[in-house]
C-alpha cells in the first residue's frame, strides 16, 4: 500500500501496539529491540487497561490477538476502596455495569501482553528485530522530512522515512531529539511484591482486599496500593483457542507465572523513611523492611507483604517527565514513556502510551494510504498528544506527592474529605476524578 518506511525504536507495549497496527494496515513497519530475545526483559507484574488502553488494543490488533487479550485478562469490574490502614473504610467507589469489554478495565500479565503484542511479529514476519541497541541518528539537516539513518550498538544501520521512539523513559531518541526534555527522580521509592490467590491463601485475608482495588491511607508519609489480579473472574474462561506463543512462560520462579491469580501490593515512602541500603537489599530483605515498616497496620494488610514469595518482591525508584512546550513536527516523533514518562500512581502510563499507538497509527495510516503528508499526520498526533499525555504527567505527579505527604494536617484531611465524600454525591464525583 505505500513504500514509506517506518521504524520504531523499541519494543514496549506502545511500540509493539503501533507495530500491530501498522504491519495490519500493510505499511513497511520495523521494530528495533535492545533485548536480545522476547525472555529478556520480562516485567511479572500485572498492568492495568483502561477503556483508552482497551480501544487501542482493539483498533490495532488483528480479531484473534484482541480475542486472545480478552481470554487472559480478568475484568476489573471491582469497586475501589480507600482504607485507612488499619482497614477501616474511608470512602467505596462503586464500578458500574459495563457489557461491552471495549468500555471495561481489565487485569493482565505484563508476560501475557508482551506475548499477545509480539505475535505475528517475529519471524517469518521479521517486523521486530531483536539485539538493536539504538546509539544515534543522522539525516540531512536541511531537510527535516528526509530519510533518516539509524546506527545500532551492534555496527549495522537502518534507513526509515519515519521513526518513532518508543525506548522508554530514559530514551536515547529523545535525548538526540529534544535534549532539554528532561526525566527526574521524585525522591519517592515503592516497593512491590506479589500475594499469590490459592484456596490456600485466600482465607489468610479479608475478601474485600482481592475482590476490590484498594488505597491504604495512613497517618502520614507512607502509601500502599493493592489490586487483584483474579484469573478465576469474568474474562478468562480458558476456553478460547490461543495463537501459538501465548501462555505460561517458560521462566522460573513466581515473579514470572502469569497464569495464576494474585494481589499486587505497592508501598511507597521519600527516600529517606528507608535504610541507607535500601538498592543492595534483596527481595527478602526488602519485604522484611516493609514489614518493620508497617509495624501496627491491620494484620490481613501485612500479611500482605509477610506471605508473598521473596522472589516477588522488587524495589521501583519513581521518576517523572518534566512537560515541555510545542516543537516543530519532522518525521521523528515519539510515544509512550519516551515522551511523557510519569509516575505509576494513577496507574495511566501503560494506557497512555497504548493511546499515543492507536492515535499515531491512525494518523500515519490515514497519511501513508490516502496520499497525505505524514509530517502534516505527525504534527497533529503530537499536538493532541502533549495535551492528554502530559495532562496525566501533572496529574500522576500530585497523586504520587499525595502518596507519601508527611504533612499530618493534610493527610487527616484527606481522610476526613474522604468520609465526608461518601455522603455528598459532588465530593464524590471529585473524588473519583
Amino acid at each position: 500500500m505505500t513504500n514509506t518506511r517506518v521504524a520504531v525504536v523499541g519494543g514496549g507495549i506502545g511500540g509493539l501496539c503501533l507495530a500491530q497496527g501498522l504491519h495490519g494496515a500493510g505499511i513497511d513497519v520495523t521494530v528495533h529491540e535492545r533485548d536480545r530475545t522476547p525472555a529478556d526483559r520480562l516485567q511479572g507484574y500485572r498492568v492495568h487497561i483502561d477503556p483508552d488502553g482497551s480501544r487501542a488494543l482493539r483498533d490495532c490488533l488483528p480479531p484473534e490477538l484482541w480475542e486472545a487479550f480478552l481470554a487472559t485478562s480478568s475484568r476489573d469490574a471491582q469497586d475501589f476502596r480507600f482504607l485507612s490502614h488499619r482497614m477501616r473504610p474511608l470512602l467505596t467507589l462503586e464500578s458500574p455495569p459495563v457489557t461491552d469489554p471495549v468500555d471495561a478495565h481489565h487485569s493482565v500479565s505484563r508476560i501475557t501482553l508482551r506475548q499477545i503484542l509480539l505475535s505475528g511479529l517475529e519471524d517469518p514476519s521479521g517486523v521486530v528485530r531483536f539485539g538493536k541497541t539504538f546509539e544515534s541518528y543522522t539525516r540531512d539537516p536541511g531537510d527535516p522530512g528526509g530519510p533518516v539513518t539509524l546506527r545500532f550498538a551492534d555496527g549495522t544501520t537502518e534507513t526509515a522515512d519515519i521513526v518513532v521512539a518508543a525506548d522508554g523513559g530514559n530514551s536515547r531518541v529523545r535525548r538526540q531529539y529534544l535534549p532539554h526534555a528532561r526525566r527526574v527522580d521524585t525522591g519517592i521509592v515503592t516497593i512491590a511484591g506479589k500475594f499469590p490467590l490459592t484456596g490456600a491463601t485466600r482465607p489468610l485475608v479479608d475478601p474485600g482486599l482481592y475482590e476490590a482495588v484498594n488505597m491504604v491511607v495512613p497517618p502520614r508519609g507512607l502509601g500502599m496500593f493493592v489490586a487483584p489480579h483474579d484469573l478465576t473472574g469474568d474474562g478468562n474462561t480458558g476456553n478460547t483457542p490461543l495463537p501459538p506463543g501465548i501462555g505460561r512462560t517458560e521462566q522460573e520462579g513466581a515473579l514470572f507465572d502469569n497464569t495464576g491469580g494474585y494481589v499486587m501490593w505497592a508501598f511507597g515512602a521519600a527516600t529517606g523513611r528507608f535504610p541507607d541500603d535500601l538498592a543492595t537489599m534483596d527481595g527478602e530483605r526488602l519485604r522484611d523492611t516493609v514489614a518493620r515498616m508497617t509495624e501496627g497496620w491491620h494484620p490481613d494488610l501485612r500479611t500482605l507483604v509477610t506471605a508473598s514469595d521473596p522472589g516477588t518482591v522488587s524495589l521501583l525508584p519513581i521518576r517523572t517527565s518534566v512537560p515541555i512546550g510545542p516543537w516543530p513536527a519532522t518525521n521523528i516523533t515519539l510515544l509512550g514513556d519516551a515522551i511523557h514518562s510519569m509516575t505509576p500512581m494513577r496507574g495511566v502510563g501503560a494506557n497512555v502510551a497504548l493511546r499515543d499507538a492507536r492515535s499515531l497509527h491512525r494518523a500515519l495510516t490515514g497519511a501513508l494510504t490516502g496520499g497525505g503528508d505524514p509530517v502534516a499526520a505527525i504534527a497533529a498526533y503530537e499536538a493532541e498528544m502533549r495535551g492528554y499525555g502530559f495532562a496525566a504527567v501533572r496529574a500522576s505527579l500530585k497523586a504520587a506527592h499525595q502518596f507519601v505527604d508527611e504533612n499530618p494536617v493534610t493527610r487527616a484531611g484527606m481522610r476526613t474529605f474522604l468520609r465526608a465524600a461518601g455522603r455528598v454525591s459532588a465530593l464524590r464525583r471529585r473524588a473519583a476524578s
